[in-house]
């Protein structure tokens, strides 16, 4: 073989070569995460975490899992009741849920309602055990209470239910730092 047929099956070596690291691959899609935590652990972070009852639910509620005892309850949007939508992730979040519950302790405060999004349930009881939040919370393991209110991705974010059943975001502030904060933006 001379030089110059050496030199031709080099180059197409080299370009099938390219060729097959270049093609697109069938990529599976990951398995979503699992929980290192036992699920009888949920049940001993449910005790720790010593959340109010949550408010039996009414017609035309959305189905969450109220995280005090694990029931499904529908969230009906009737109010006055503040919705506050939080993840474990998000550090604002971590922040205000101390302030929304120093504020429903208040006397003639709206109900707040933490609704856990984007997050594993046990996570969620661990995080308001941790940080001391009692409130009847409840997971939206499907996201469909925040699709019903039409809630961003973005979070926390916030939401009043008037009387009338009107449903308005609340974004001054975008996140609340004192309980005079969401008292003035329930009135």
């Amino acid at each position: 073989m001379n030089n110059r047929k050496r030199w031709l099956v080099l180059v197409l070596v080299v370009g099938v070569a390219g060729v097959v690291a270049l093609w697109p691959r069938d990529r599976s899609p990951e398995p979503p995460p699992t929980s290192t935590r036992p699920s009888q652990d949920v049940v001993a972070l449910r005790q720790q975490a010593q959340l109010r009852p949550c408010v039996p639910g009414g017609e035309g509620g959305v189905d969450v899992t109220c995280l005090g005892d694990g029931t499904r309850t529908a969230l009906a949007l009737k109010g006055p009741l503040l919705i506050n939508f939080w993840a474990t992730w998000c550090q604002p979040c971590q922040e205000e849920l101390p302030v929304l519950e120093t504020y429903a302790k208040q006397p003639g405060a709206v109900p707040v309602v933490p609704v856990l999004v984007d997050s594993r349930e046990a996570d969620g009881l661990e995080l308001l055990a941790r940080l001391g939040v009692r409130l009847p919370s409840v997971y939206d393991s499907s996201d469909e209470l925040r699709k019903r209110v039409k809630a961003p991705i973005t979070l926390p974010a916030t939401y009043y239910v008037a009387a009338d059943g009107l449903v308005r975001r609340i974004t001054d502030p975008p996140v609340f730092t004192a309980p005079e904060q969401v008292e003035k933006a329930v009135r």
